[in-house]
């Protein structure tokens, strides 16, 4: 019995885990981006000065990190088109923890971080949605006979 209770698949606390790692994520990034969005001039300053992104003009990667940081985190809170956005995602966090690493290199905290929000992203990039998503809901309806 106690064995049964401790290993049993207990669905509703997996949803409930997965639910809690997206809403971080969500919070995470989400509120990286507003920040970004209340001093844009300091925005592209930093994109010219600190991350350095190469290839990309300063404006052109602030809009890009930006959006991505709005939107992409949105989408993996409900499940939509989550390995997509879950890939935007890591790639710009992995950008975010290069162009930090430049920058500070001795922080390892922060870089502990980065790893951190890169392995939690990872999950949804291997394994995809939930089954409490919205890509879940759209692949039983187009997969149910009618």
């Amino acid at each position: 019995m106690i064995k049964k209770l401790l290993f049993a698949r207990n669905d509703m606390m997996i949803h409930g885990f997965d639910l809690v790692v997206r809403l971080y994520l969500l919070k995470v990034f989400f509120q990286s981006g507003l920040t970004k969005i209340q001093s844009w001039q300091s925005t592209i300053d930093l994109f010219a000065y600190e991350y350095a992104v190469p290839l990309l003009s300063p404006e052109v990667a602030a809009v890009m990190g930006t959006a991505g940081e709005l939107i992409l985190p949105v989408l993996i809170l409900v499940g939509l088109m989550t390995r997509p956005a879950a890939i935007g995602l890591f790639v710009l966090n992995a950008v975010a923890a290069y162009a930090y690493a430049l920058t500070d290199f001795y922080n390892f905290t922060g870089m502990l971080d980065h790893i951190l929000w890169g392995l939690m992203i990872l999950v949804y990039i291997l394994y995809g949605s939930s089954p409490l998503s919205i890509d879940q809901l759209i692949s039983k309806k187009i997969n149910t006979p009618e």
